[in-house]
């Protein structure tokens, strides 16, 4: 069993642990903590690694649940990061094949950051055409008694080491290879090839 955290278009290194193991779980009952991969997804721009943020009515005095975390959608903040991910892609080789799968998640609002985030994991699995079932988890233990206890990956702080394999980016020429991006950077420019990349890849954690 793989235990991780649903983030926002999880990055390569979630969808190596997703793929190579048989049963996930999502981890849906810690508390939420702002600055992480649940509500940040990084992009390949044309100036280099762009962050793209979902913003969450929280604050560090009320803790929440991280089922419980409402999105702040008066922002009008999906039409900024589709006009973000168009920018960044337009020009890679598979943009146009999977766009019409994600427009759904820039034109529905969605009021919980995790239910969004599930939908995200949903429509990508799709694209992917792998199989989209999981469990959530049904109470927060910190310490479990797993194999692949894959938590970690949710804190971009702790500066994990990935050795995955380089593939073509639009903005190599421009800024060098920018490794463990959002799964969108790899589906653009792998397309199909997408998926025998992410099972031969490991995680050494």
């Amino acid at each position: 069993m793989c235990l991780i955290h649903p983030t926002y278009f999880p990055n390569i290194a979630h969808f190596v642990a997703i793929v190579n193991t048989n049963l996930l779980c999502f981890e849906s009952h810690d508390n939420y903590q702002k600055q992480t991969y649940r509500n940040r997804a990084e992009i390949y721009g044309a100036n280099g690694k762009l962050a793209l943020t979902v913003p969450v009515s929280y604050t560090q005095k009320q803790r929440q649940l991280y089922k419980d975390v409402r999105i702040y959608n008066e922002d009008k903040w999906q039409l900024q990061h589709l006009k973000s991910i168009q920018s960044a892609y337009r020009m890679s080789p598979f943009y146009e094949f999977y766009e019409d799968d994600l427009m759904p998640l820039f034109e529905t609002e969605t009021n919980f950051i995790l239910d969004f985030n599930l939908k995200c994991f949903e429509i990508l699995c799709e694209c992917l055409q792998i199989d989209s079932n999981y469990q959530l988890s049904s109470s927060y233990e910190k310490i479990i008694d797993l194999e692949h206890d894959y938590r970690v990956l949710v804190n971009p702080k702790n500066k994990l080491v990935f050795n995955f394999e380089n593939y073509t980016q639009v903005f190599t020429q421009k800024h060098g290879y920018i490794s463990n991006l959002s799964i969108l950077d790899l589906l653009f420019n792998e397309g199909p090839n997408t998926i025998n990349y992410l099972e031969a890849q490991t995680l050494n954690l």
